[in-house]
């Protein structure tokens, strides 16, 4: 072990914690009340600073925990080995190529697991497809993303989920602190790394207006871009037309748009048709979660000619024509590869919620049966609660009065 990177991994994750009062007062509260004693936890997240300090949260319960990372390009080295000092068994490596990817999913599976962690339902995906052996021991899981609860949602409705999941990306907290302030800061902060380009100005097209594109296209109108979006759902798109976006279809967006950003949670939305109308210069990134939201493919067989790495996290493809197209992050998160992802301050909400949802999940796994399950409202409102007086801030409460108003329909003006 590298005493070196474990001490630098150490500093990084203390800097984190630092600005997570919330889930350092969770981890206080969990190692005195022990909640997951005697509890394997398998988790496949972004090994990070941030995911850490909830690591240290839930070892502080009592769980013994094993970490796969959910995104090879994301992984800090020095974090994943200090995280290996503390008793996390960790399997990630900054870098590692697919196969290695899954193969280290499957070693932290191999802890055979009472909860699971997910990031994206890759993990929740081999459980079912090649770890089925494993299925009698899982109890429950958590989900901290809109891809991984869309494919839960579909594995629920089709009666192949096995087990009860907690959509943790659901709460009203994480959707509008993490989505649209975390994703909104830290995708445009990856591009700027990556290219050092003025956004000012620029035409940014948004591919998606859920909660993570809303975010995007208010950071990038903030920078003093011009901002177009696109849809497919028709009350999404109205409503980012209602707040002054111009909303158009892909194929009309292509010739205009400087700057790409896709965030969608689907495949194939910017596609070779697409591609070849893109003006010179083009920049591409996607923070979708997985690496399908670009047609990778149909940009390699449109190129004459790959140049990788002309700046860090980018590669210039060079089309037949002349014209140049820089590919952000291989296609993959452009926050977490080119940047690090959202601030710590976000994190202390995300993963507040994902601490206090599993040790709900541990309490209630027996009385579940198999399926997606929301956040419990008090979970929610207790984040947003410690946050507000983490920060100093108080706010007013019902009076008698008002209370039996809201409880009584007889009451009018």
């Amino acid at each position: 072990m590298d005493s070196a990177l474990t001490a630098a991994g150490e500093r990084r994750i203390g800097w984190a914690a630092r600005a997570m009062p919330v889930l350092t007062a969770i981890g206080e509260r969990f190692a005195a009340d022990e909640p997951f004693d005697g509890l394997r936890i398998a988790a496949c997240l972004h090994v990070t600073a941030e995911t850490a300090v909830l690591m240290g949260a839930l070892r502080a319960g009592g769980a013994e925990i094993a970490l796969a990372a959910s995104n090879p390009l994301s992984t800090q080295d020095d974090v994943a080995q200090a995280l290996g000092a503390y008793g996390v068994r960790v399997h990630a490596l900054a870098g590692v190529d697919r196969q290695t990817y899954y193969r280290h999913i499957h070693q932290a599976l191999d802890i055979v697991p009472d909860l699971v962690l997910d990031d994206g339902c890759d993990l929740v995906n081999i459980l079912h497809t090649e770890r089925t052996e494993l299925l009698e021991t899982v109890s429950g899981g958590c989900e901290e993303t809109t891809t991984g609860v869309i494919r839960l949602r579909q594995m629920a409705a089709e009666r192949a989920l096995r087990f009860p999941v907690v959509a943790v990306n659901d709460t009203r907290t994480k959707r509008m602190f993490d989505n649209r302030y975390g994703t909104g800061q830290s995708t445009l902060d990856g591009i700027m790394r990556a290219t050092n380009t003025l956004l000012a100005g620029k035409v940014v097209v948004v591919a998606g207006f859920g909660f993570c594109g809303r975010g995007v296209a208010e950071r990038a109108r903030g920078l003093g871009a011009r901002v177009v979006v696109t849809e497919i759902d028709p009350v999404k798109a109205l409503d980012a037309s209602l707040q002054g976006y111009d909303v158009r279809t892909m194929a009309a967006a292509a010739a205009v748009g400087d700057v790409f950003v896709t965030v969608t949670g689907n495949r194939d939305v910017i596609r070779g048709e697409h591609l070849a109308a893109m003006k010179d210069g083009a920049i591409l990134a996607n923070a979708g979660h997985f690496d399908v939201e670009i047609d990778v493919r149909a940009l390699e067989e449109l190129a004459r000619e790959v140049r990788p790495g002309v700046r860090p996290n980018t590669d210039e493809y060079v089309l037949a024509d002349g014209r140049r197209l820089l590919l952000l992050a291989e296609g993959r998160l452009v926050n977490l590869t080119a940047a690090e992802g959202h601030p710590a301050a976000v994190m202390d909400m995300s993963f507040s919620a994902q601490a206090l949802a599993v040790a709900w999940l541990a309490r209630e796994r027996a009385r579940l049966e198999p399926g997606v399950y929301d956040v419990p409202e008090e979970v929610d409102v207790e984040v947003a609660r410690l946050k507000l007086a983490a920060a100093g801030i108080e706010v007013d409460h019902l009076t008698t009065q008002q209370e039996e108003y809201l409880r009584s329909w007889r009451l009018g003006s």
